[in-house]
C-alpha cells in the first residue's frame, strides 16, 4: 500500500482543490498538525436576495503516531464553524476517527469518516461553489460522503505498468437520522398555495459498502455498491445504490475529467418535484424516491498560472413510488473559475442555471463570487 492513501486521508479530505495544514509538531515519529478553511462569498439567485455567506468552513487537527513493525496510527477531528450567525451554535461535528495504516495491509478507520462509497462517487465533487450534490442526501446516515460511525478498511495493489487497483469497505451499524422538513407547493402563477412542517425519525440499520477502483496513465475507473435498511412509522424498505464513475487527470492541473452515475433506490430526496401546483402535500418519511438516477459530469481546465475553468452539469431524475412517473428533481448546469492568488487564498465565482422546468417548476438560477483562506 502506498503511503501516499494516509497522506490524503490526514491533510484534510481526499479531495477537493486543496488540503493545507500547518505542522506544530514533529518529533520521534509523532506529528501534530492543524488545518480547515474559512470562506465568505456574495451570494444571490433570481427568486431570492443577495447576501453574505460562507462556503463549508472547517477546522480540524491531525495527529500521527509511528508504531513499530511499519504501523502508523493517526487521529482526526473536524468542526463545521459558524461565524456569520451570532447566537448560534459555533461547532458541530463534521470528521472524528482513529485510523492504522501498514504500507502492506492497508488502511482500517473507525469512526466518522469520508465513506469509501465517496472514494467513487466524489472525483466529480471539485469545485468550491456548485458540485456533486446528490451524493449528500442523507450521506451521514447513508454513508454515501461522510459518514456518521463507520468502519473502514482500504488498499491498494499495485500492478507495475499494468496500473493500479484499489478497493474499500465499510460497514456502520444500527443509528437513527431525525430532521424536521418544510415544505412549501406552489400554484402555477409562482404564489404560495400551501405549505407545512413536519418531523420525522428514520430508522438506519446494518449498512454496508464495497468499493473497487481501477487507475492506469491517468485514468481511473471506479464502482460502488452500498446497501442496508431503513425504516420508519409505517415504512420499511433497503435502500441501495450501485455508482460507477470515470476520471482523467489531476483537478486543478491542466485538463480533469469526470463522470459519475448512480441508480438509487430509496437515497435521493425527493426535493419538492411534486409540490407544484400541488392541492395538498403528500409527505414521506423523508420524501425518498422510490427510485432514482442520478448524473454528473465535470469538466475543468486549469492555467499554468492557477487560473481554473470549470464547466459542470448535474442531473436527478426518478420515481417517488414504484410505478409513477419519472420526474426530474435536479437539473444544473454551472460555470465557474477558480484563481489561487497564493497558496493559501482561492479566490471563486460561479453561475449556475437552473434547468428543472419539470411539470411547471419556476426554475431559480443562483451565482456567487467569493474567496477561502487555507488554515
Amino acid at each position: 500500500m502506498n503511503k501516499k492513501l494516509l497522506a490524503l486521508a490526514i491533510s484534510g479530505a481526499v479531495f477537493g482543490t486543496q488540503a493545507v495544514a500547518v505542522e506544530l509538531y514533529n518529533e520521534d515519529g509523532t506529528t501534530f498538525s492543524v488545518g480547515g478553511h474559512v470562506s465568505v462569498n456574495l451570494n444571490g439567485s433570481e427568486n431570492g436576495d443577495t447576501d453574505v455567506g460562507a462556503n463549508s468552513p472547517r477546522i480540524n487537527f491531525n495527529a500521527t503516531q509511528e508504531l513499530s513493525n511499519g504501523f502508523t496510527a493517526d487521529a482526526k477531528g473536524e468542526w463545521a464553524l459558524n461565524y456569520l450567525e451570532g447566537g448560534e451554535e459555533t461547532f458541530t461535528t463534521r470528521l472524528g476517527y482513529v485510523g492504522l495504516t501498514h504500507d502492506d495491509f492497508g488502511r482500517a478507520v473507525v469512526g466518522t469518516q469520508w465513506a469509501p462509497y465517496y472514494d467513487v462517487a466524489g472525483v466529480a465533487d471539485m469545485p468550491i461553489a456548485f458540485a456533486n450534490d446528490f451524493i449528500y442526501d442523507n450521506h451521514g446516515a447513508f454513508g454515501t460522503g461522510r459518514a456518521d460511525k463507520m468502519v473502514s478498511y482500504r488498499n491498494g495493489f499495485e500492478l507495475g505498468e499494468a496500473g493500479k487497483i484499489t478497493i474499500g469497505l465499510g460497514w456502520q451499524g444500527a443509528q437513527t437520522a431525525s430532521d424536521i422538513i418544510t415544505e412549501t407547493a406552489t400554484d402555477a402563477t409562482g404564489e404560495t398555495d400551501v405549505s407545512a412542517t413536519v418531523g420525522f425519525n428514520l430508522n438506519v440499520k446494518d449498512r454496508t459498502q464495497v468499493t473497487v477502483g481501477y487507475e492506469i496513465m491517468g485514468a481511473k475507473l471506479g464502482y460502488g455498491y452500498n446497501t442496508g435498511d431503513i425504516k420508519a412509522s409505517g415504512f420499511d424498505e433497503t435502500a441501495s445504490s450501485h455508482v460507477f464513475s470515470a476520471a482523467y487527470g489531476s483537478y486543478g492541473k491542466g485538463l480533469y475529467l469526470a463522470g459519475v452515475y448512480a441508480s438509487n433506490e430509496y437515497m435521493n430526496n425527493i426535493s419538492g418535484s411534486d409540490l407544484n401546483a400541488a392541492e395538498t402535500i403528500k409527505y414521506t418519511y423523508n420524501d425518498l424516491m422510490a427510485e432514482s438516477d442520478a448524473y454528473e459530469l465535470l469538466a475543468a481546465y486549469a492555467l499554468d498560472n492557477s487560473l481554473n475553468f470549470i464547466i459542470n452539469y448535474e442531473m436527478v431524475e426518478g420515481r417517488e413510488d414504484k410505478g409513477d412517473a419519472k420526474v426530474t428533481t435536479r437539473e444544473e448546469l454551472a460555470l465557474q473559475t477558480e484563481y489561487n492568488f497564493t497558496s493559501k487564498f482561492v479566490g471563486y465565482a460561479g453561475y449556475q442555471f437552473d434547468l428543472n422546468d419539470d411539470n411547471g417548476r419556476n426554475t431559480d438560477d443562483k451565482w456567487t463570487i467569493g474567496g477561502r483562506y487555507y488554515l
